[in-house]
């Protein structure tokens, strides 16, 4: 990092901090109302926050990646509040059966924060906020919280141990990235990966509603998870496609 960028980075880290601290007693409050409306145990709370807190440290090795802008911002601030309901979706794993008020209030943080999923874009345009650090931060979460409902379809009894796979495909396909560098050339932007993203999470909210049994909700996670591999099938091929014609070129 250039001593400008250090510079810079000073005010940035401040507000940030500003931010992750109110958010993190949020968290833990809301923890602690949901575990004495839902009667779980402490556990949750617990759970809670260590998710919350190992999420905000997995994206902050890419905030420098927020500057020249010095400010956290309202876009950051709406991704910020998913990823804490995605926390707090998360505090239910490994609980021994989900209650149908447990399951309602997964459902009810996945619909909540589709609602603000794309406000947060919207935000950073409006305000010329715009960062790679912002679309990672906005990424990771959406893929974080995919991953936490398809553990917690599987869990209450909604799939099999397949619908993992919806959670599992976009770090799988990262991991194979360390393989095949090929792999990681930037995607060219595409509406249809934000609609399969929109879907998936939907689907998945839809299958923690209790009235949604088998085998319906095995239909629907399963379509969702044939666009979703559709979707990678298609960025895949684009992204070969590209390292043949890359390769021709380099051999003439």
């Amino acid at each position: 990092m250039t001593d400008t960028a250090e510079s810079l980075f000073q005010p940035l880290l401040a507000s940030t901090l500003r931010n992750l601290v109110p958010a993190l007693f949020l968290v833990a409050g809301l923890a602690l109302l949901a575990a004495d409306k839902l009667h779980l145990s402490n556990g949750y709370i617990v759970q809670c926050l260590a998710v919350f807190a190992g999420l905000l440290f997995a994206v902050a090795p890419f905030l420098p990646q927020h500057l020249p802008l010095v400010i956290f911002g309202a876009a950051n601030q709406v991704t910020l509040s998913r990823a804490g309901m995605a926390a707090l979706a998360a505090g239910l794993i490994g609980r021994p059966e989900m209650m149908p008020a447990q399951a309602w209030f997964a459902t009810a943080l996945a619909g909540l924060a589709l609602v603000l999923d794309g406000i947060d874009g919207w935000l950073a345009r409006r305000g010329g906020l715009q960062s790679p650090f912002g679309a990672r931060f906005d990424m990771e979460v959406d893929a974080f919280f995919i991953l936490i409902l398809a553990i917690l379809v599987f869990q209450s009894g909604k799939a099999g141990a397949w619908v993992l796979l919806s959670g599992l495909l976009r770090y799988g396909f990262v991991a194979l990235g360390y393989a095949l560098p090929w792999l990681n050339r930037p995607l060219p932007p595409r509406k249809r990966r934000q609609t399969v993203c929109v879907l998936q999470t939907a689907a998945l909210a839809l299958c923690l509603a209790p009235p949604l049994i088998p085998p319906w909700t095995t239909a629907l996670v399963a379509a969702a998870l044939g666009l979703l591999v559709l979707s990678f099938a298609v960025d895949v091929r684009w992204l070969w496609r590209i390292r043949r014609s890359t390769s021709r070129e380099n051999a003439r």
